[in-house]
């Protein structure tokens, strides 16, 4: 299973100041999978996660507590950024069902566009099994 769900494209922003459009192979291999570094020469230096993984830990509408706290348009979902292949830092975050993070989220910009894309293939896969 991918780590975002899906399969996703779009620019590599490894290194901000010059964005690019990677290969269709290195999206695959790399970009989508984790753990690209010493295999991509764009994977950014430094002491940092390798790969992202997330999970939905609640969802009010699909786990009947629509009527709780979090209401039937909160996602709850839980991620690990990794080294090597262990823990590097880890987290919960909130979503509505729309893809908006709530706010005074911990993790970086660039986690919460992940677990956005996460969110999305969610979305995507329970609808198609709904028949929506």
């Amino acid at each position: 299973m991918l780590p975002l769900g899906d399969a996703w494209d779009g620019d590599c922003r490894a290194n901000p100041d010059s964005p690019c459009e990677p290969d269709e192979i290195t999206l695959l291999s790399y970009c989508n999978m984790g753990y690209a570094r010493g295999c991509c020469a764009r994977f950014p230096p430094g002491d940092g996660p390798d790969a992202a993984r997330f999970t939905i830990a609640a969802d009010g509408a699909a786990d009947g507590t629509a009527d709780g706290p979090d209401g039937p348009e909160t996602l709850r979902v839980y991620y690990v950024l990794e080294r090597d292949h262990h823990p590097w830092s880890h987290g919960p975050l909130e979503f509505s069902r729309t893809g908006s993070a709530a706010a005074n989220q911990s993790a970086s910009e660039a986690t919460l566009g992940l677990a956005r894309a996460y969110v999305a293939s969610y979305l995507r896969r329970i609808s198609e099994a709904s028949g929506h």
